[in-house]
């Protein structure tokens, strides 16, 4: 698949269209940002399985990073991102990505080093094909490609996570594997996806 391509497919999914065209207006006060995550593959999977654009989004996931780690400063960030977005009535998660290694040990019991950019918070996306990103000039960041096998990211070495997050989009997504990849229409016969 090609990054226009791609492009296209989240596009169809209205509250990504619509969270792409104000991405802008919100890196004025959150820098770096980008739409991010579940919003971005589950959309394009459920082109390929024929489903509505939106069908087993749980949430739109925007990432950041500003040097200010203090809870006050995301909190007004997402407050201001509340009112920008509040016509979508779509679940939304904004996070500051220099914050992670405060609350990632408390919430899952493991450390994470400090972030240095929003782009280094997708590169720790626990499977390889989901570390997807598309930032507010429309520039889409995609370090093991738009499409591919469920693999445990390196850079995220969390097996039990993992195992989790893939048993997650098992259940929305039946037919994606971890020893390869098939679209919905292929998985009855047995060929092979992209």
């Amino acid at each position: 698949m090609t990054e226009a391509e791609f492009l296209a497919l989240v596009r169809q999914n209205p509250v990504n269209a619509a969270l792409l065209g104000r991405l802008p207006q919100l890196e004025a006060f959150a820098p770096q940002v980008m739409l991010v995550a579940g919003s971005l593959f589950g959309t394009v999977w459920n082109a390929q399985a024929g489903n509505a654009p939106t069908d087993h989004i749980r949430d739109y996931d925007l990432f950041y990073w500003d040097a200010d780690l203090s809870y006050e400063a995301e909190d007004a960030v997402i407050r201001q991102a509340a009112e920008l977005f509040a016509d979508l009535n779509a679940p939304m998660e904004l996070r500051n990505q220099a914050r992670v290694h405060l609350w990632f040990n408390p919430k899952h019991g493991l450390n994470r080093p400090p972030l240095r950019s929003a782009r280094e918070g997708i590169d720790q996306f626990l499977v390889e094909c989901t570390c997807l990103g598309i930032d507010a000039r429309g520039e889409v960041y995609a370090p093991y490609g738009a499409a591919g096998l469920l693999k445990l990211n390196a850079r995220n070495h969390s097996p039990s996570l993992y195992a989790a997050k893939v048993a997650s989009y098992r259940a929305r997504w039946p037919w994606l594997s971890d020893t390869e990849q098939v679209s919905p229409s292929q998985g009855q016969s047995g060929g092979r996806g992209r």
